[in-house]
């Protein structure tokens, strides 16, 4: 067997069905995943798997290690070394990452009672909860580009929220900052680059901003957003993860106020869209 194949299987085995919102059941016959489980979460083919652990799949794309890497609840060293054993360099540093490492998954997981979400460098959506989608909408329906928050802020003028003045004004300054800052940090990633072109391009109001040379980092605002239950005026806090450069997206409401109610209401109600059918 080769050492892709065997720690492929070795992880799989260690993952705990409720550590990914699976119920562990009884019969189980392993006390690890699946191999239907893990495809599901990595969105492959039951065969792929199958086929990945017997050493019959040759060539596995970097996105498919990546996948992986999240479903298995990979550290950064892990992912690192399932890519060299598969043959692919691991993600260079000089682009922006994306790898979501165990212990922020484990604080979106159990973090259910306010909306939280997690942003690459430049601010792609990459994980969030439940009450995050009711409050801010689905984005899993949202593919590519459209995933991004700085391109949707300029181009799309962010449907369903509002900033008073100040903070629209800073919201919009930081956010084409931060993407030059990001540049800077990262600047093999193509991504990046096609998006930053593509904004000056399109984007008068961004290519304002950009040509004042600003570097920042955004961290914190205020906005009201239009919910289900009514707008609901909350506290944004923007905070980092060391050595992964990932943005962990916290909303709050003040406690007491007809705010934090809304919010407490939706988590009751907006949630039922997101609930399976039993």
């Amino acid at each position: 067997m080769s050492e892709f194949a065997s720690v492929l299987r070795s992880w799989r085995d260690r993952v705990r069905p409720e550590e990914v919102g699976l119920p562990a059941g009884p019969g189980r016959r392993t006390p690890g995943l699946r191999r239907e489980e893990l495809a599901a979460l990595a969105g492959v083919s039951v065969d792929y798997v199958v086929r990945l652990e017997q050493g019959r799949a040759l060539n596995p794309s970097p996105q498919l290690l990546g996948a992986l890497a999240t479903a298995l609840r990979l550290t950064a060293a892990e992912r690192d070394h399932l890519c060299r054993v598969a043959g692919v360099a691991p993600p260079s540093l000089q682009v922006v990452p994306r790898h979501i490492t165990p212990g922020v998954q484990r604080l979106v997981d159990r973090l259910g009672d306010i909306p939280i979400a997690v942003f690459t460098a430049t601010h792609d959506i990459v994980l969030w909860n439940d009450l995050w989608a009711a409050l801010n909408g689905d984005p899993s329906r949202a593919v590519g580009i459209e995933r991004n928050l700085v391109w949707r802020h300029f181009m799309h003028a962010h449907d369903g929220v509002e900033w008073d003045d100040e903070h629209q004004e800073e919201f919009s300054s930081d956010l084409a900052a931060d993407l030059r800052q990001a540049s800077g940090r990262y600047p093999a990633d193509r991504d990046l680059a096609e998006l930053v072109a593509r904004l000056r391009r399109e984007s008068p109001e961004f290519e304002r901003r950009w040509d004042t040379g600003r570097i920042a980092e955004h961290r914190a605002s205020r906005k009201q957003v239009h919910t289900p239950v009514g707008p609901i005026e909350i506290d944004c806090d923007v905070l980092t993860v060391p050595g992964g450069d990932l943005r962990i997206v916290v909303y709050t409401a003040v406690p007491g106020t007809e705010d934090a109610a809304k919010l407490d209401l939706l988590r009751v109600t907006g949630l039922q869209q997101f609930t399976p059918a039993p």
